[in-house]
């Protein structure tokens, strides 16, 4: 009953250790990818400089940050043609990549949001929606992004990147960020017991 008792305890850590280096070897595979799909997007997006977008990896995701003067006239959600054009470009590096999660987050600055019109938007919570919104519908129905991949989010004021006691810190934070992550299904199968 002993060497039973053992031989089950062997299997159990040989099993658990094979599950942990499939795991960092997918975990590995992630990390590539995401530094793979940097890379592309900046070369995608070299026409722009860095006032108007960055590309950078945080927490194992690409984000592309676009400022809101590149996408938006002052308190308008519609897209200029700078701003389309920019847009063009991530979608065709997106829709080579199918295995990439996609989120279009909208923020504004602290600055209350001043309506001129009984327009949709009253307030900044409005506006970061419908600013992600477009830029969402712009993504799926012009540049033919699956809209299975992508969702739009609008997060206010609540996440600056820079101070608001400023007009260079508010003009930073007036943004839309593309957050981009390779599908972690196979991981979650993993955690989960799948396989």
């Amino acid at each position: 009953a002993k060497s039973e008792e053992l031989n089950k305890l062997s299997h159990d850590l040989d099993e658990r250790d094979a599950k942990l280096r499939a795991m960092q070897a997918l975990m590995a595979r992630k990390d590539s990818a995401v530094q793979a799909l940097k890379k592309k997007l900046t070369d995608a997006l070299l026409g722009f400089n860095n006032s108007e977008l960055s590309v950078s990896v945080k927490d194992g995701k690409v984000y592309v940050s676009m400022s809101d003067k590149l996408l938006f006239s002052t308190g308008s959600f519609a897209v200029d043609k700078r701003g389309k054009e920019a847009l063009s470009k991530i979608a065709e590096v997106l829709n080579k990549q199918t295995d990439i999660n996609i989120d279009i987050e909208g923020h504004t600055d602290s600055k209350a949001y001043v309506s001129t019109t009984n327009g949709p938007i009253n307030n900044n919570w409005d506006l970061s929606v419908m600013r992600a919104s477009n830029v969402t519908k712009i993504l799926v129905d012009d540049y033919k992004v699956d809209p299975l991949r992508i969702t739009p989010s609008g997060k206010s004021k609540y996440f600056p990147v820079e101070s608001n006691e400023t007009a260079d810190g508010r003009s930073k934070n007036r943004r839309i960020e593309v957050v981009l992550e390779p599908d972690m299904k196979a991981i979650m199968d993993i955690l989960n017991g799948v396989n």
